[in-house]
């Protein structure tokens, strides 16, 4: 085989970028790593005004090259809600629900831990952002039928709702440590833990016996200062 015929043939190059100079090119890609930075670890509401000056570029070339904070999101997530779709896929394809249904918790709060701005990113509807939509509606439907053959194969209680997700992926959202491995180790735990409470009521499930991950190294002076509820009225 010639060395011609093994070659691996170029990327293509990303939406939007044809016809860019090479500044210009390069501003967008400062953008983009930029945006992925305070996205994952400020989250997605972080201002625009913030991302131009990580950046080093000025506002008119951030809203230049991404009018709306919708079209930024959409693009620096982009890869990572493909990813999470082959997660779901893959699981879909695994023989044993129960399997599938706990490799897509686990690998998803594992994804949430290290992008504090995916979770919000992927369950957050833009309408105008089509590729997104699709991913992000194909992902919520695996989801679903995840949770269905789970269901009926014995594994995942009856009683579960896909809103349950949510509800998890909200409490590992609100893990809060020093250093990104200790809040993955936080959140290793409470998945397993949450994981044995969505399994259905049968003692002979091997998972129940199973030892749990690893406790992280927390203390009360971990607990984040939330502020106050306010009171209705």
């Amino acid at each position: 085989m010639s060395s011609h015929s093994s070659r691996i043939p170029p990327s293509p190059p990303p939406a939007g970028t044809a016809g860019l100079r090479a500044d210009a090119l390069h501003n967008r890609e400062r953008i983009l790593a930029a945006a992925g930075e305070a996205f994952a670890t400020l989250g997605i509401d972080v201002p625009m005004a913030a991302i131009a000056r990580r950046a080093g570029v000025g506002m008119a070339t951030l809203y230049r090259r991404f009018p709306t904070r919708e079209s930024l999101i959409t693009e620096v997530f982009a890869d990572q809600l493909k990813v999470c779709s082959s997660v779901v896929d893959d699981a879909l394809a695994d023989p044993d629900p129960w399997r599938g249904f706990r490799t897509v918790v686990e690998k998803v709060c594992a994804m949430q831990i290290a992008d504090r701005g995916f979770t919000a990113a992927f369950l957050t509807a833009f309408p105008g952002a089509v590729d997104h939509e699709r991913e992000r509606v194909r992902a919520e439907h695996g989801l679903t039928e995840l949770i269905r053959r789970a269901k009926e194969a014995g594994r995942l209680r009856a009683d579960f709702e896909q809103a349950d997700l949510v509800l998890l992926f909200m409490a590992n959202g609100g893990i809060v440590a020093e250093t990104t491995e200790d809040a993955l180790t936080a959140s290793r735990r409470l998945v397993a833990y949450l994981l044995r409470s969505f399994q259905a009521d049968r003692p002979d499930h091997p998972d129940r016996s199973a030892p749990l991950p690893p406790a992280p190294p927390f203390g009360l002076r971990h607990i984040p200062h939330l502020p106050p509820v306010r009171s209705a009225g």
